[in-house]
């Protein structure tokens, strides 16, 4: 396997263990990233292929790929190398894995997207590779030219490999905008000019340069730069070229003739892009630059066949997947019947129009905006897949969150705009009007004002009203200077600071009266610079002295933030493109973040929850951080319903070195003040009010609004927002029918919106589509009657009733008879009104046609419709109402499915708490390893939270054994009820000496260490193996536990029926041994036989418990120390490998993705090895708790911090865990899988693995 070749050194040797660290994880976790937007700035920023598409941002390219299991497209990698404006990205045609991309530092990179990694750089490119792509004439060559040319053509490898000029493209009269090489004809290219004309190079052809300028051009020296170029995939000449002012033409590249001039609807239209589908021949797609408007093209046609506005800002560039992304669900159609009889059911033909019979097949078109938004649109849907509106497209200098709504984000950024985000759904939900230069600095206005203020590079400093949209006052008292930062007084709402490139702090009132002008470098109220150096110095301002210099960073630090609650905690930010943490106590730089891509700027920090952090960066992105995990003791505190002066201190006590980290806030001394004041019990309160404090946002607040929900409150007391998210079942029909009728409301409406405000005609639908999910149908053919889609209407009107749907038909019916249509006839037929058909027909002098339908209706052949009910219907309402609850769940369980799969564990355990399934929410926040957020909700919710609740308990004690917190891990198992044995486990792993064993004993109400001695040797002399284990484990010589527990697990595994139930108790009590003893070189042989059954008895466990990742890296792990230490165990490696393949082709469809190998089926001997052991595994004891862990935040990618797991050799997604070596790394989830299983770590060192 792959990792064996990281870590095979350790199973060579048995007693290697000097210079051990102890096994770590970062301390701040990532639980949120908003990704930048598509750069305006250069032509080929997209690119697509397979299943996968890529755009860029200023610095970075981002890669979606297509989750098969969700038919949708997640964010899957952030490739980060370039340090200027990449100009260009191309996919390599025969290579999914490979693309490449150019940069304005002279750069090309060629990259692996797999293993996303850099395979390949070309430096100082002969000037800039202002366009870029992949040579179709070879498998690995990559073409790029610079404005005026030569085309450079680097191949990447082999005999030819290096870098040398196409022989005809060269000495061009006009600077190339774009190039494409034939995607057929081999070396055949051409390449588009500013001065609108082309230049076609083919090999054994005269080279043609700068034909074909539109014709309003020809004698004239004007410019109308090629804006696109795209040849027809169905021919070896024809190309689609797209001029800015002249529009699109189809021309012959070998006749150099324009064979069609296409006509815009109206002159202020305008293309910057284009590109053909490639599944409809004939067929092409432009994006307008002026407005967010699609047009659909026919080669056959000059006028477009229809057009979608899709956004109100212009486009920027197209790309159209090639291979549609294949549905998740697919329905058959029913077999065709052959014998057709008067009553059969025919089969409608479609009803076209002129344009829907060119109507589009399915196919996906890549769309980037003026904007910065990102989106794929499903063509033959009509809807988006896939958007991402208003990224930022640049730097973005600064973040804060809104004062008194903290869910609201606003970032100022190098693109010239301010937008504000909601990061519950991590979405942009207003932008500023932009064009304002650079801005460097914002401030939100106090209170419920709604306004933000916004310093800029050129043009002084602003207020923006968010509501209006609009910039509401300019302040220019620095002139063109650049205003770096802008402070708005939180206790004097009329006051603002601003401070400039000139000197200058100024102070003014909102309406621009300057009160105070400071000349720098005079103390600044509300600007604190750091200095251009790569330190931070901590001043006292008492003292006036520096009393500690942090130093770590190798760049200037930009970003500084003291934390709001405990007091020497300091974050910084720097060009290094890294985020320190310090305990400026001991000036220790507690963990370092590398995620980001490029220069760190802006910290914040969240108002109501003091340990969520937002920071952003040059890399475009903003990233949210939870600082939660460096202040576990504390979170235990709570839980564990500690006094308060163990939670709650004051700053002089909490500062000084060694004190233990306690809460000195704002924050926390307004929930003291809140649950002091309550009568009775205050736990829930208490740990729900704690928990949402020290929670990252994301779900929590929903999670304790279901709880309380659970828990019979009164619904006046849910919070506004509850019904945005997740709701409790019993309030799901109520919210969304309010819903519908307020969207149907606004046509009673007399203000119109705003941006992007959708018309009444779009709410109408949406609240239809509301009801109709709802099963309210007369509510939805009302509205469809309302837009004038009866068709809709009438077809689902007998869902109500024969009798609504028949009045509907006469409705239809008059109103058509109004309109004078010969649609009513069918109408008038279906309900039987035929004197009113009869009528209209004399009315219109029609009289044959009357005289007919009353003839029909004299023979009886016209007659009123009846539907008769079955009496006794097969199935009682009961029955009914047991199935739609199945469907309910099963519907829950894919959708809690969905969030979980997306590291959004809070939001899984949601959905289950919204149909009163406590235990599997609870299981879904073990295995998102939310473990103090699962013990309040489960001590909340009581005892239909209990198993899941203890198990939780279990495996936070074992985390505080790792940060060496006793007896708080103490005070946790003495929350289980049956509790002996974790409090056994425990005692037995303390490293104390043996009077603070003893006392750790006396705590746990267990006998002391002599005691334990003599118990062993009663219990072993009467045969009781599990108690003599117990007993000296607990007493000075633990090591004489082993030989007695190995030997029994031995001589079970020899018997042929034994199962994983009657071995794992006995073995994970032997795993507890205190690390030194375990490592003494007399208990090598024991030590060693211990890893090998555990790492076997865990892979069995991981097959029980669906660890689907490390299954073979656990059989791999047991069968490498078979292999290299002298052991005498009755496993063999023969029989492993067996038993490891059985398991891959029995479960195979588990496994394997749609994507891989077809299905193989097992042979009869691998059927009965599967059979075999799954006798072995039985059922696993707790519900729920079956399937991978996935913690929050596995999905988010990183920049710049790439590790290879040394379980798998592929790069980790999401957070890393790094083993005792201090240099080997698996995946967090991965960790936290083989700890639940196996408590040794992969290295084989005999070290416990606790990443908990």
């Amino acid at each position: 396997m792959a990792w064996m070749t990281y870590i095979s050194d350790w199973f060579e040797q048995d007693d290697w263990y000097e210079g051990l660290q102890r096994a770590n994880m970062s301390q701040v976790r990532q639980v949120g990233l908003l990704a930048a937007g598509c750069q305006p700035w250069n032509k080929d920023v997209c690119a697509a292929n397979g299943d996968r598409f890529a755009y860029c941002a200023t610095l970075a390219i981002y890669i979606y790929q297509l989750d098969h299991r969700y038919n949708e497209f997640k964010l899957h990698a952030i490739m980060s190398e370039h340090k200027k404006t990449i100009t260009a990205i191309s996919w390599c045609p025969h290579n999914p894995d490979l693309f490449a991309s150019g940069s304005a530092d002279n750069l090309v990179i060629i990259w692996n997207v797999a293993e996303q990694k850099v395979i390949a750089k070309l430096n100082n490119t002969k000037g800039m590779p202002a366009s870029l792509s992949w040579c179709w004439n070879t498998d690995n060559a990559v073409a790029f030219v610079a404005h005026r040319g030569p085309l450079f053509i680097w191949t990447i490898s082999g005999p030819d490999g290096g870098v040398t000029v196409h022989r005809d493209a060269h000495n061009f009269l006009s600077d190339i905008s774009i190039f494409r090489w034939h995607t057929q004809k081999r070396g055949k290219v051409v390449f588009g000019h500013i001065d609108g004309s082309l230049s076609i190079f083919q090999p054994g052809n005269r080279s043609q340069k700068h034909v074909l300028r539109p014709e309003s051009l020809e004698g004239t020296d004007e410019e109308d730069p090629v804006t696109a170029l795209e040849w027809d995939p169905l021919s070896t000449d024809y190309l689609l070229v797209a001029n800015l002012n002249y529009g699109i033409r189809l021309v012959d590249s070998e006749s150099l003739y324009c064979i069609t001039t296409f006509n815009f609807p109206n002159a202020a239209a305008s293309v910057q892009c284009l590109a053909w589908v490639p599944s409809a021949p004939g067929m092409f797609i432009t994006g307008d630059s002026q407005v967010g408007v699609l047009r659909i093209w026919n080669v056959s046609r000059t006028t477009p066949i229809d057009n979608f506005k899709l956004k109100k800002t212009g486009f920027h560039c197209l790309h159209v997947l090639n291979s549609p992304p294949r549905k998740k669900f697919s329905i058959q159609s029913p077999t065709k019947n052959h014998y057709t009889s008067s009553t059969s059911e025919a089969v409608p033909p479609p009803m076209l129009t002129q344009n829907q019979a060119f109507s589009l097949p399915p196919g996906h078109a890549v769309c980037c905006f003026l904007d910065g938004g990102v989106g794929l649109y499903d063509m033959g849907a009509k809807k988006w897949d896939f958007l991402r509106d208003m990224g930022h497209v640049e730097t973005i200098f600064d973040c804060k969150f809104k004062p008194d709504d903290p869910n609201l984000l606003a970032t100022a950024s190098f693109d010239g705009t301010i937008k504000v985000w909601d990061i519950n759904t991590l979405t942009a939900v207003y932008t500023s009007p932009g064009n304002e230069g650079v801005i460097y600095s914002l401030s939100w206005a106090p209170g419920d004002l709604n306004c933000i203020a916004g310093a800029t590079s050129q043009n002084g400093a602003f207020i923006w009203d968010i509501k209006k949209g609009k910039m509401v006052q300019r302040f220019n008292e620095h002139g063109k200077n650049g205003v770096y930062c802008i402070a708005w007084s939180h206790k004097d709402s009329k006051r603002i600071a601003t401070c400039s490139d000139d000197g200058f702090c100024i102070i003014r009132t909102i309406d621009g009266k300057v009160l105070h002008k400071y000349k720098h470098p005079t103390a600044v109220f509300g600007c604190d610079w750091s200095q251009n150096n790569n330190s931070v110095r901590i001043w006292d301002y008492t003292q006036d002295a520096c009393i500690s210099i942090l130093s770590g960073h190798t760049a200037p630090v930009r970003g500084l933030m003291w934390n709001s609650e405990i007091p020497y905690l300091l974050i910084s930010g720097s060009w290094d493109y890294t985020i320190k943490v310090w305990d400026t106590r001991g000036g220790i730089c507690l963990d370092t973040v590398y995620d980001h891509g490029a220069d760190v700027y802006g910290l914040t920090c969240h108002p109501s929850r003091p340990f969520t952090m937002a920071s952003c960066s040059r890399d475009s992105t903003v990233r949210l951080w939870s600082l939660t995990p460096l202040i576990t003791p504390l979170q235990i505190n709570i839980l564990a319903d500690r006094s308060w002066e163990e939670i709650i201190g004051n700053t002089d006590y909490a500062i000084q070195q060694g004190t233990p980290p306690l809460l000195c806030g704002k924050v926390s001394r307004d929930i003291k003040q809140e649950i002091e004041k309550l009568t009775g019990s205050p736990r829930v309160k208490k740990l729900r009010w704690f928990s949402q404090c020290l929670s990252p946002p994301g779900g929590s607040d929903n999670l304790w609004n279901l709880v309380a929900v659970i828990r019979g409150q009164d619904d006046s007391l849910l919070p506004q927002n509850y019904c945005k998210g997740i709701m409790h079942l019993k309030h799901l029909i109520k919210f969304r029918t309010s819903e519908a009728q307020e969207l149907t409301t606004v046509k009673m409406s007399k203000f119109g919106g705003g941006i992007g405000v959708p018309t009444t005609e779009e709410r109408l639908k949406e609240a239809a589509e509301i009801h109709l999910r709802l099963g309210q149908i007369q509510r939805y053919c009302e509205l469809m009657v309302e837009l004038g889609e009866w068709d809709k209407a009438l077809s689902i009107a007998p869902g109500v009733s024969v009798k609504y749907w028949k009045k509907l038909m006469q409705r239809r019916a008059d109103q058509l008879i109004q309109e004078d249509k010969d649609d009513v006839i069918p109408y008038c037929i279906a309900i039987g009104d035929v004197k009113k058909l009869v009528n209209f027909f004399m009315s219109r002098g029609q009289l044959k046609e009357a005289l007919l339908v009353a003839q029909a209706a004299c023979e009886g052949n016209m007659q009123t419709l009846h539907v008769s009910t079955p009496k006794g219907s097969s199935y009682s309402d009961d029955i009914c109402r047991e199935d739609f609850n199945e469907l309910l769940h099963t519907v829950t369980k894919e959708l809690a499915e969905w969030y979980f799969q997306d590291g959004r564990a809070v939001l899984a355990a949601c959905c289950h708490l919204a149909v009163d399934d406590i235990e599997l929410a609870m299981t879904y926040l073990l295995r998102g390893n939310e473990l103090e957020l699962a013990i309040c909700v489960g001590a909340v919710l009581g005892e239909s939270a209990a198993p899941a609740t203890h198990y939780a308990l279990e495996l936070l004690a074992r985390k505080c054994m790792m940060i060496s917190i006793w007896n708080l891990a103490a005070d946790l198992l003495l929350m289980i009820p049956d509790n002996e044995l974790h409090l056994v486990k425990l005692c037995a792993f303390y490293p104390g000496c043996t009077e603070e064993i003893n006392d750790l004993h006396e705590k746990c109400k267990l006998p002391t260490v002599e005691e334990c001695m003599q118990l062993a040797e009663t219990a072993r002399a009467d045969g009781n193996i599990f108690e003599a284990i117990k007993y000296y484990l607990l007493s000075q010589e633990p090591e004489k536990a082993l030989p007695i527990g190995i030997d029994f697990i031995k001589e079970y595994i020899n018997s042929s029926n034994w199962t994983l139930d009657t071995i794992y108790p006995v073995l994970d009590l032997l795993s507890y041994i205190r690390t030194e003893k375990l490592l003494l070189h007399t208990c090598t042989e024991a030590r060693n036989e211990l890893l090998i059954l555990c790492g076997y008895i865990g892979a069995l466990l991981a097959i029980r418990r669906q660890y689907q990742s490390i299954v073979p890296a656990l059989y791999e792990y047991t069968s490498q120390l078979l292999k290299r230490r002298e052991v005498s165990v009755p496993l063999k490696i023969e029989h492993l490998s067996e038993e490891l393949d059985a398991w891959r082709v029995c479960t195979q469809s588990i496994n394997l993705s749609s994507e891989e190998s077809p299905y193989t089926s097992p042979s009869e001997s691998q059927r009965m090895v599967y059979t075999s052991l799954l006798k072995k595994l039985k059922e696993e004891p707790l519900r729920g708790t079956i399937g991978p862990d996935y913690v929050t935040g596995s999905n988010l990618p990183s920049h710049s911090d790439i590790h290879i797991s040394c379980l798998t050799g592929l790069k980790i997604q999401g957070p890393v865990y790094f083993l005792e070596d201090g240099k080997s790394a698996i995946s967090l989830n991965d960790a936290l899988m083989w700890a639940k299983v196996n408590p040794f770590s992969p290295l084989g060192t005999g070290i416990r693995l606790n990443p908990f």
